[in-house]
């Protein structure tokens, strides 16, 4: 046991552990983020089109938001971003929680995302920084972890506070994103590389939407995610079994339990594999998870579907951390993981708008043969893929050799 301890969670400096710190205790106060399509349907009396549209539009602002976030965390570091932009996050989340009307939820929903968004690059950009390059995916996975820890304990809080006072779901969450990121502020230093540091030219997106096996890495995990935040819309089909609405908290508990075990057994399994042959086996099980919801009607068959999507998003998260970290050059970091990041925030408006529309005019058994669908697509794209992201990872690491054999003033190799 002490052995896989070491060899799970040992080695990593104190800086990465304040900001994995700082994750568990951000993620377990976001009772609102978890718990907002149950308090739309079940307290504000919202029909599932728009609450889709509400969830949607806050993705898509994580999505917009980290597009700058990453910008700013390459020329100007990364603590800017992260102690920036909490303090109108935790306002604007203390006014969506005191609104109800159906302009302003919306606007609040998708101005929380930007903010939210904004942070994410340069977080993320901050631990692969702190950690040397063999720890870089293990780091990756641990913070998972602990968002996935947080996550669990917030889904079953988020259900006593929504009984007690449901303001109360948006009053902590705003208290804990200050109290996160007043430990990172005085814990954890700048960690911008100092080859990024010294760049003088300008800092654009430019460079990376012109590296096209990456952005199909990025388009494919786009709809990976999508199918995955369809889960989303599983309060509209247990409402319609004639379940309770805050069942789903009991449900999607099922989800971060299976992740907080699995992802310290799964990453030393999966290890020996190629990436993308994880990745087409995380979008088949992603996508029969959701198909089989179209054959549930009692909770214990929700949380059985929940299970096998699970599996399907810890192999994704798994191969997809080690390929942003094998793709993003140092002196880009910032801004291919705010790239990246557009992905997971970007499917949290199309899984559920999409999700919403379907299960309004289709129905919700339509929704989840269609999900398991695309999952089979993404399979088979995923393995097509893999062959050119190796050269490129091939290429990219050449380069990084190259670089670091140069003296310094001379112009630096490119990738191509």
């Amino acid at each position: 046991m002490s052995g896989w301890l070491r060899q799970t969670a040992g080695g990593l400096p104190a800086a990465f552990w304040y900001l994995w710190t700082a994750s568990l205790v951000n993620r377990t106060g976001a009772v609102a983020q978890i718990y907002l399509g149950v308090y739309l349907l079940s307290v504000l009396h919202f029909d599932a089109s728009y609450t889709g549209l509400v969830i949607g539009l806050g993705g898509i602002g994580t999505a917009l938001g980290s597009l700058p976030g990453g910008i700013i965390a390459d020329r100007w570091g990364r603590r800017p971003v992260v102690l920036g932009a909490t303090v109108p996050a935790a306002v604007t989340m203390l006014a969506l929680g005191c609104t109800d009307d159906r302009a302003a939820v919306p606007v609040l929903a998708l101005l929380l995302g930007v903010f939210l968004g904004v942070v994410r690059p340069a977080f993320t950009a901050s631990i692969i920084d702190v950690v040397a390059e063999v720890d870089r995916v293990r780091a990756l996975n641990l913070n998972y972890w602990a968002f996935n820890l947080g996550s669990a304990a917030a889904a079953l809080l988020a259900g006593l506070l929504v009984r007690i006072e449901p303001v109360l779901l948006f009053a902590a969450n705003a208290a804990v994103l200050l109290c996160s990121t007043l430990l990172l502020a005085l814990k954890v230093p700048e960690t911008r590389p100092a080859v990024a540091a010294a760049r003088t030219g300008p800092v654009g997106l430019g460079p990376v939407f012109r590296d096209r096996t990456f952005m199909v890495f990025v388009g494919l995990t786009l709809l990976g995610w999508t199918m995955i935040e369809t889960n989303k819309m599983l309060p509209v089909s247990i409402v319609a079994d004639g379940l309770d609405a805050t069942s789903y908290g009991q449900v999607i508990v099922v989800n971060m339990v299976l992740i907080v075990a699995g992802q310290l057994i799964l990453p030393g399994l999966v290890a020996r594999f190629r990436h993308e042959h994880v990745l087409a086996a995380a979008a088949v099980f992603a996508g029969v998870g959701f198909g089989l919801a179209a054959l549930a009607d009692t909770l214990w068959a929700y949380a059985l579907t929940v299970a096998v999507w699970t599996l399907g998003e810890m192999l994704m998260t798994l191969a997809s951390s080690a390929v942003i970290v094998q793709l993003s050059p140092p002196d880009a970091r910032g801004r291919y993981q705010g790239v990246f990041g557009f992905g997971p925030p970007g499917a949290l408006f199309l899984g559920p708008v999409a999700g919403g529309l379907v299960a309004d005019h289709l129905g919700t058994d339509t929704l989840w043969v269609g999900v398991f669908c695309l999952g089979l697509v993404l399979a088979a794209a995923n393995l097509a893929a893999g062959p050119a992201r190796s050269r490129r990872v091939a290429l990219l690491q050449t380069a990084t050799e190259e670089r670091t054999r140069e003296p310094a003033g001379k112009e630096l190799p490119r990738v191509p």
